[in-house]
């Protein structure tokens, strides 16, 4: 087995190293550098928590306060160093440190998955009990076995309380199912022995820290910018978007790239099961998240609750997270017929697919309401390769026949498997006849505006503007003063247009 990548993660103020191994460029193993320690220094980590426990007292509103977890930490790290300082006087920085680390995640962490926890390269980290490793989901290399071992069930299910104590919840075995969203946004499921027969197991999905922009996706051929230009005329305009695919091809992401194409105006209403979207500064967003009822069943709080809420909270746009139910893309075809710009996922991998599932069970929504969604933008995942791509773009085209409404695809656009590219696949039939009717723009003014959408587009991939504020500033720029940007792009002028 040899090396193919190696790369370093900080965990309180000393450094971590990650390699990972393969053969023949396949990855397979994910190996941290955890520091290991000698017996006499075992057992003073072990003199100083028993010391820490006695010293520090935690009143019942910060355990129970799930944003309280920062200055839990603040209070046992100040006490950590204090109490290394007195057992051990001439101990250097560096030293310090480590051991500072291997304290705190033992006693307000969850051991070494905090050290996956700080690789923003992962997606996934998944316990699936004692006997075997952890495992972890990276960007760039998919599934990987870790040397990260917790070596007892009873330590699993001492992280799953912690987790479920960090968001006020619990987990015991009259309860032993565990779903919470925890405030760094990451999301952790818990599953407890028996009902998990192997034995406890803990998966996270992380939060991007640094979400995918607009420029990231066209550098990484997912869609071009000419697509973009498309879809950010769309969402300039108030236009309705379906975003469709299946699972882990990237609809979330891709949607949340396209939110800095509001203009900074408009309020925004998202509903998510977990916040995934991360939008620039500028705009005017609300974030709603819904609830999971408490051991006792009450307390819940549904996707729909929150959309038929968000309705009178006078949104310009409103984004949700996923079309599950029958009774949610009711409420949302409604907002849609009642003029509200709506942005939405579903599990579908075509356009056809698409107008399948909201039209049958469970889902089933009438065919004739689907003429309020001007665009279908479905999103692909080719695991062989691991690349994610647009796949189709396309419209709902209803038509009556025999006095029946009949729904049928038109593919705009489409991926070219074999040569890896997008290509035009039809004409639009209904798409630039409602833009004009909605804007009274005609079709050579549509065409110069997509235009000048490009160029900005091309100008922030040559010029390497991906960070979500600086895309933002952009977009603001574009939406305050369009011809100073413009003018700013000619001189080629970033800095003034980044200030």
């Amino acid at each position: 087995m040899e090396a193919i990548e190696g790369y370093t993660i900080k965990s309180y103020g000393f450094s971590i190293q990650v390699k990972i191994m393969g053969l023949k460029n396949r990855a397979t193993n994910y190996e941290l550098s955890i520091p290991k320690f000698s017996v006499p220094t075992l057992a003073l980590l072990d003199s100083i928590k028993t010391g820490i426990v006695t010293k520090i007292t935690l009143s019942s509103s910060e355990i129970l306060d799930p944003k309280s977890i920062d200055k839990i930490k603040e209070k046992f790290m100040t006490a950590v160093s204090l109490m290394l300082k007195e057992e051990v006087p001439n101990i250097d920085e560096s030293t310090k440190n480590v051991l500072i680390g291997r304290l705190m995640n033992e006693m307000v962490g969850l051991g070494d998955i905090e050290f996956l926890l700080l690789d923003e390269g992962l997606e996934e980290i998944v316990v699936n009990s004692s006997q075997e490793p952890v495992r972890v989901y990276h960007k760039r290399y998919g599934w990987l076995i870790t040397n990260v071992v917790i070596d007892s069930e009873a330590k699993i299910n001492n992280y799953s309380e912690i987790i479920a104590r960090r968001v006020g919840r619990q987990i015991t075995s009259l309860d032993p199912l565990l779903d919470a969203h925890l405030v760094t946004g990451d999301r952790a499921n818990a599953v407890l022995y028996p009902i998990s027969s192997k034995g406890n197991t803990i998966t996270i999905r992380k939060f991007a820290r640094d979400p995918w922009t607009v420029t990231d996706l066209i550098k990484n051929k997912t869609a071009t910018s000419q697509l973009f230009a498309l879809i950010w005329l769309a969402m300039q305009y108030e236009m309705n978007i379906i975003i469709s695919g299946g699972t882990a091809s990237g609809k979330t992401s891709f949607l949340n790239v396209c939110m800095p194409f509001i203009p900074l105006n408009h309020r925004i209403l998202s509903i998510e099961d977990t916040r995934e979207l991360l939008l620039p500064k500028f705009l005017y967003w609300a974030p709603l998240v819904t609830r999971l009822p408490n051991p006792e069943g009450k307390g819940e709080v549904s996707m729909l609750d929150l959309l038929i809420n968000s309705l009178r909270m006078r949104p310009d746009r409103i984004i949700l997270g996923e079309i599950r139910r029958q009774r949610d893309a009711e409420v949302l075809f409604e907002a849609m017929h009642t003029g509200h710009s709506v942005y939405a996922t579903l599990h579908a991998d075509s356009v056809a697919e698409t107008i399948s599932r909201l039209i049958n069970p469970p889902i089933n929504v009438p065919s004739n309401l689907l003429e309020a969604v001007h665009l279908n933008v479905v999103m692909f995942r080719d695991r062989r390769r691991g690349i994610r791509r647009l796949y189709q773009v396309g419209e709902f085209l209803v038509t009556e026949e025999q006095g029946v409404n009949v729904v049928r695809p038109n593919i705009i656009y489409r991926w070219k498997p074999a040569t890896d590219e997008i290509i035009k696949h039809s004409e639009s039939v209904k798409f630039f006849d409602s833009l004009g009717r909605h804007t009274g723009m005609s079709q050579q003014e549509i065409n110069q505006d997509l235009k000048e959408k490009i160029k900005i587009l091309d100008f922030m991939v040559k010029h390497s503007i991906r960070k979500i504020d600086a895309v933002g500033k952009v977009m603001r720029e574009f939406y305050l003063n369009k011809d100073n940007l413009i003018k700013l792009m000619n001189k080629g002028n970033v800095k003034e247009i980044l200030r």
